[in-house]
């Protein structure tokens, strides 16, 4: 009783503590972010200097309030982004509206690109492990560092050339077919942005089907990447863990090999892989902005891409907030989890 109460305390302990780091770790992002992009310029002279006048041009950014000392539009921004506020956009759109209309495309992709990496980087990983050494595993291991080690973009591209233009099998960009879409943003009762849930809900098997066909190649380009990285963990923890004294015993005591693979050491495998989700889900919004880009899936990555263009950069720092703050909270929920499944992790 005594044990199991201090193992709870000890995980509270580190949960608290992972919360509270969120703060500063936001903070700093938050900092670095805005005093980068003041170092380039006022937001109103680089996205429209050159297209108006110079009055005009002055009164946009007195109004603004670019012309107030650095420190006092720090300050104002922090306010804001207190309050849920992350600024205008030069065409006067809320950089809120923009991350509550896209942000769940983004979220959706993410969550495709999660399926096929553990669809193709778990079983790969165990298959890899034992045939160590063998052809199969030689041929995974490469398969794994080919992913892992192409740009995102090229692997999109790759994949659009041969099953969009040479097969015709999938469609070669966006999340829907136009109508689709149409009927997704607008002939539901809860528009959750999120179009395989709007899909459900609308209640057709050929909208679904079309949603399913387009989230195809940006699933497996996003995907494919982290999926190298998922093979390489599950084959190196599979291989350590399968030469563990407990597994040993297990083989001793004439338990099967299969049930000693699936029972006794995959599951010891698979904590590294909770560990590092953190640092993948980074990775994989990082990709996110090229495969978007690529695929034009029109979310957060897509937007922030055109906003760079058009260096309207206070959408671009909203935009990079937003996904500074996503990472932060998807790193606690995911210390979180590796607690609960390892509690070494806890002391």
């Amino acid at each position: 009783m005594a044990k199991a109460v201090s193992s709870r305390k000890a995980l509270a302990k580190y949960l608290l503590l992972r919360l509270v780091l969120i703060i500063p770790t936001v903070w700093i992002l938050v900092t670095v972010v805005f005093f980068f992009m003041r170092i380039i310029g006022d937001p109103i002279t680089a996205a429209m200097g050159g297209r108006l006048p110079p009055a005009e041009l002055e009164a946009r950014k007195q109004a603004a309030g670019f012309n107030d000392p650095i420190i006092v539009q720090y300050g104002r921004y922090l306010w804001g982004l207190l309050h849920g506020d992350f600024g205008q956009t030069t065409d006067a759109q809320s950089v809120s509206t923009i991350l509550v209309n896209y942000g769940p495309a983004t979220l959706e992709l993410v969550i495709w690109a999660l399926i096929v990496a553990f669809a193709v980087g778990v079983p790969l990983g165990r298959l890899a492990a034992r045939h160590y050494n063998k052809g199969a595993d030689i041929a995974i291991r490469s398969f794994a560092v080919l992913f892992y080690a192409a740009p995102v973009f090229f692997v999109a591209l790759l994949l659009k050339l041969v099953f969009s233009i040479w097969l015709g099998w999938l469609p070669i960009a966006g999340r829907a077919s136009p109508q689709v879409q149409t009927l997704l943003e607008s002939g539901v009762q809860t528009n959750t942005h999120i179009y395989i849930l709007n899909a459900i809900q609308y209640g057709d098997a050929g909208v679904l089907v079309d949603v399913l066909r387009h989230a195809v190649l940006p699933g497996l380009a996003l995907g494919l990447l982290t999926a190298g990285v998922f093979i390489r963990l599950i084959r190196i923890n599979l291989l350590q863990t399968l030469r563990a004294d407990y597994v040993t015993a297990a083989r001793a005591r004439g338990v099967a090999e299969k049930k000693v693979v699936s029972k006794h050491a995959f599951r010891n495998a698979l904590i590294p892989v909770v560990t590092v989700m953190g640092m993948e889900i980074a990775m994989m919004l990082g990709g996110a902005i090229l495969t978007e880009t690529t695929f034009e899936w029109q979310g957060l990555g897509y937007w922030l891409s055109q906003y760079l263009l058009k260096r309207d950069f206070v959408a671009v720092q909203g935009i990079t907030t937003a996904i500074a703050v996503i990472v932060a909270v998807a790193s606690f929920l995911i210390d979180a989890i590796n607690a609960l499944v390892d509690p070494r992790v806890r002391y």
